[in-house]
């Protein structure tokens, strides 16, 4: 059985399924496309921004799930780089949620022992946005329990193509040699850098595509997907998606 942690507010639902995960096979880096808030939202006839905002409550009830039974990294994608075609004002009103999500929900993180990372471009992001989500990193960075990581403003090809810029302008400079190059020096030149690839991919919606995400991350991660939209994906779909996750057999390529 999975013991709980110590809470700061209320458990999560549930937690009658916790005692039948396996405590050793626990992913280690559990990554999350949080698709369907403006579907959620229009099927309940409300604006779409409204199932953006129940959207973001839920990212505290899932981060402490993933807390509770021990999963080491918790990577949101938050907001894509394609993101940005969004009508001017969902994406204003997108950009201005972590200034409402950290100020209010900063205290229980830090109890909880949850460091905030970013994974993403800073540039284009609105000062106010990045200005939030910096603060929430550096209260948090002496934390180090779950790592609790938003891909903002981040896109898979547009990471590979950086990388591979600075690998090609390492060789030039001699920084590197082209034969030192393998899987291992690739990945150091990605935005994800030093975080391991996720074990697991969760995607909620009903979508069967990973949408420009960790493409080269995903390589061997487990797929999971839901046709729940992200307000309404509770504590016990994410432990039944673990649950799933156990079940498998990850062979790597081999027999």
């Amino acid at each position: 059985m999975i013991p709980f942690k110590k809470w700061f507010g209320s458990k999560p639902q549930g937690e009658e399924l916790i005692p039948r995960l396996d405590s050793d096979n626990i992913p280690n880096h559990v990554a999350v496309i949080m698709d369907g808030n403006g579907r959620w939202a229009q099927k309940r006839g409300l604006p779409r921004v409204a199932g953006h905002h129940s959207g973001m409550k839920n990212v505290k009830k899932i981060t402490m799930a993933a807390n509770a039974i021990g999963v080491n990294v918790l990577t949101m994608y938050a907001f894509s780089t394609e993101n940005w075609k969004r009508p001017k004002e969902e994406v204003e009103y997108l950009m201005k949620l972590p200034l409402e999500f950290f100020p209010k929900e900063i205290e229980e993180l830090i109890a909880n022992n949850v460091q905030i990372r970013m994974t993403g471009w800073k540039e284009g992001l609105p000062e106010y946005t990045l200005k939030a989500i910096e603060d929430a990193i550096e209260q948090t960075k002496h934390n180090d329990g779950l790592i609790l990581n938003f891909a903002l403003n981040y896109g898979s090809r547009k990471e590979m193509l950086s990388g591979v810029k600075q690998m090609a302008q390492d060789i030039t400079d001699g920084v590197i040699s082209a034969d030192a190059i393998d899987e291992s020096l690739f990945s150091s030149y990605l935005l994800t850098n030093p975080l391991p690839d996720p074990d697991l991919l969760i995607r909620t919606s009903g979508e069967l595509r990973i949408s420009n995400f960790m493409l080269w991350q995903l390589a061997y991660s487990e797929l999971w997907f839901t046709d729940l939209c992200w307000p309404e994906f509770s504590e016990q779909h994410f432990y039944e998606a673990i649950g799933e996750y156990q079940r498998r057999a990850r062979r790597y390529g081999g027999l």
